[in-house]
């Protein structure tokens, strides 16, 4: 069976230190970044210049709202993307190169960021226009409305992301004859599974990183099983059973619907208790109302700030739903040997943390600890 590699481990551990701190800095200029625009009133001098600018200077009164909006959130983002970048040229590019997680070309990385843009940009900015619509027409109970879109717009990117985004990105292909055994036996755990899936598919993970990966992807007529190129290469057929089964295991335990629910519950929870501060940010900051979009940083501050509490919440949840896939990959397959292995491989090309500090699992982790996941895994041979 597979070892784990110490001299990875003491950089994963330092890897993952350093991300850590990336992150704290990350956070601390996006509440610096917001808390300036309202104290110094950028956010509402922009708002009345843009205002001025499109209703006297343009002479347009059709739609200035939805004007207003795009070109605030073009500027205030703008400027936010253009300040933060290096901090994630660092994180993105550098950092993998620098750990061997990386073996993309800066050119393929920079494009990467143009498609990123190209997709995130729009659809971010319609579902702002959106929700500024809610909160100029639904009045308090902009929140509801908000909320309901919300979930509506995750099923449906769930359901497309697999057709039409995640192919932007990565080449998928079919297995092919070449590996047929494989593809043959993740068909038959999804059968044992009661999972319909489309096909079996690899993509060209290596081409961005030497880590590897798979996953069960998509809603009902879209969903299929990928796996990285760089699993197929690097583990044996049982170790990539093992872990597929963990993906079906979501399935099985109904995850999907779980999580939906939940964070549709989440969410309306932290929309509803931003509705509230944000009432309060309007008389503090002289806003015009909760639908004037010089309002817009305050609600961002909210809204990271729930993200931050509830964080650990999250993960815990997410952790025991992580769990009982382990339980229901080990228990399906009855290979506990190729899951350990599977895992411990897992730890050493992803330079995967196996006993980070209980506070940092309580803080960041949405799956087991690695370590914690092997040792599962071992009680079983045992037993």
């Amino acid at each position: 069976m597979t070892i784990i590699d110490q001299e990875k481990q003491k950089q994963a551990k330092q890897y993952a230190r350093i991300h850590r701190r990336l992150w704290l800095v990350d956070t601390l200029f996006s509440v610096t970044y917001s808390l300036t625009w309202l104290v110094l009133d950028w956010s509402i001098s922009l708002r009345a210049w843009l205002h001025h600018l499109i209703t006297v200077n343009w002479s347009l009164s059709t739609g200035s709202d939805w004007l207003v909006v795009a070109l605030y959130i073009t500027i205030f983002g703008g400027a936010y993307s253009i300040i933060n970048f290096p901090l994630g040229y660092y994180s993105g590019f550098v950092l993998p190169h620098r750990f061997g997680q990386s073996n993309q070309s800066l050119k393929d990385w920079t494009v990467d960021q143009f498609k990123g843009l190209a997709i995130g940009a729009p659809l971010g900015l319609l579902m702002l226009e959106l929700l500024y619509l809610a909160l100029r027409l639904t009045g308090d109970l902009w929140w509801l409305w908000v909320a309901g879109g919300l979930l509506l717009f995750n099923v449906i990117l769930s359901n497309l992301a697999p057709v039409l985004i995640m192919p932007l990105f990565n080449k998928y292909v079919p297995l092919g004859d070449e590996h047929k055994e494989l593809e043959q036996r993740l068909l038959d755990l999804a059968e044992r599974a009661n999972t319909k899936v489309k096909g079996v598919f690899k993509f060209d993970m290596s081409k961005r990183t030497n880590a590897a990966n798979a996953a069960l992807t998509g809603l009902g007529n879209t969903r299929r099983i990928i796996l990285g190129d760089t699993l197929i290469h690097e583990f044996t057929l049982d170790e990539i059973e093992t872990v597929l089964a963990h993906e079906l295991g979501h399935h099985v335990h109904k995850d999907i619907p779980f999580l939906i629910v939940f964070g549709a519950l989440s969410t309306t929870l932290s929309l509803f208790i931003a509705s509230l501060a944000l009432d309060s940010a309007v008389s503090f900051f002289s806003f015009t109302s909760p639908a004037d979009i010089a309002a817009f940083p305050a609600l961002m501050l909210i809204l990271s700030a729930y993200g931050l509490f509830t964080s650990p919440i999250n993960n815990a949840i997410s952790r025991w739903r992580e769990n009982l896939a382990d339980d229901y990959a080990l228990q399906s397959t009855g290979k506990y040997v190729a899951f350990a292995s599977a895992f411990t491989r897992l730890a050493n090309q992803n330079l995967g943390e196996i006993d980070p500090e209980a506070w940092v699992v309580f803080m960041f982790y949405s799956h087991p600890p690695l370590g914690e996941r092997i040792a599962k895994a071992k009680r079983f041979i045992t037993a």
